[in-house]
């Protein structure tokens, strides 16, 4: 007998959970987002050794949201370098990744397999990468020294 596999549903709450968690990361990177179109560059490094700079950006502010792109300079030659645009809801207190490698507007729910690649739960996927992407970065990140 066949056993079927049960369909992945969205865990609403465990997506909330972490949208909430990447507002708070975010606005202690950049307190200042919602008066100014400002640029943040974070280094991570271990010793003497510079792993990658964090480069958070301001593309837009409107009076609930703003929208960030967050990538990531200077990265191991062998690492891909991530890159996303997050919007961020001022009013709900929460952020959301809406763009992530050339790809827009995620869904909740994706079969598998598709066309993409998608996971079937690609979307928390994205928002949880982000915040251990954020939170290690806040752990282990200093400010970027200027070039003299």
């Amino acid at each position: 007998m066949k056993l079927a596999r049960d369909r992945y549903r969205v865990d609403l709450l465990e997506l909330q959970a972490a949208c909430e968690a990447n507002y708070l990361r975010l606005m202690r990177l950049l307190p200042q987002m919602r008066t100014s179109q400002d640029t943040r560059r974070v280094a991570m490094s271990q010793g003497d050794r510079l792993l990658g700079v964090l480069v958070l950006q301001v593309l837009e502010n409107c009076p609930y949201t703003s929208t960030l792109r967050i990538t990531q300079e200077h990265c191991l030659p062998w690492l891909p370098v991530p890159q996303m645009e997050v919007r961020v809801y001022h009013d709900a207190r929460m952020a959301e990744v809406t763009c992530a490698e050339n790809t827009r507007r995620f869904r909740g729910i994706y079969a598998y397999p598709n066309a993409q690649m998608h996971q079937p739960d690609e979307k928390t996927q994205l928002n949880l990468f982000l915040g251990e992407w954020l939170g290690h970065c806040l752990a282990c990140g200093h400010e970027l020294a200027p070039v003299v």
